[in-house]
């Protein structure tokens, strides 16, 4: 059965298993997220359940965001995302942390930290020419783009200078090791993308390891 939801890095930090062990894990504020669509084959032409996250002041909302809110019965959120819900999802119901349990498999996914313009290096892990008299006052640049003659152009996909960061990044397979339903907390295994503050998505996994 798919599960998901939507919810907000906290940080990381580390918790104890049983035998003493130390596992590092990210905390996520996870809903409540109610239910604001729910989108059907006859009327949309496809199946998906809405979720809303993040209350926001109604001033700060567009009327007909206003309005796709109030038809929900609703309050506006900041954040609203489609998933592919299984089972009887009608609007207005509540979705909360406790929709996973310890030992669940997700995907997380959220927008990776934005490093601005940065060089191939850096962005693409090259190396730089050697660092010794000759090289010039290009030892960091991209090197040669490919031959001149034929075919004239540079292949579509060369890795070049240019916006570092900032995308939309999942990752696979992450453990659930606590939930904290009083709080709408979750702990899970390992490091996911984004600052803290940054939003994120918490699907069930979809090829378990």
């Amino acid at each position: 059965m798919t599960k998901a939801l939507i919810g907000k890095k906290i940080g990381m930090t580390q918790i104890f298993d049983e035998s003493g062990k130390v596992i590092p894990v990210s905390v996520i504020e996870a809903g409540p997220c109610p239910v604001v669509q729910k989108k059907t084959l006859e009327n949309d032409g496809y199946e998906s359940v809405q979720l809303g996250f993040g209350d926001i002041r109604e001033k700060l909302v567009s009327k007909p965001a206003k309005g796709h809110f109030e038809k929900a019965g609703v309050a506006p959120k900041r954040v609203l995302r489609e998933f592919k819900l299984e089972g009887e999802n009608e609007v207005g119901a509540i979705i909360s942390a406790d929709t996973f349990a310890v030992g669940d498999i997700v995907d997380v996914s959220g927008t990776s930290k934005g490093k601005g313009f940065a060089g191939t290096i850096k962005k693409n892990h090259h190396s730089r020419l050697k660092e010794t008299h000759g090289s010039g006052p290009v030892g960091r640049h991209a090197g040669s783009m490919g031959a001149n003659s034929s075919p004239s152009r540079i292949y579509k996909g060369k890795k070049l200078p240019g916006h570092m960061g900032a995308k939309t990044v999942t990752i696979q397979n992450l453990e659930i090791v606590k939930v904290d339903l009083d709080n709408n907390l979750l702990a899970i295994k390992g490091a996911i993308p984004g600052p803290n503050g940054g939003y994120v998505t918490i699907v069930s996994a979809v090829k378990k390891s």
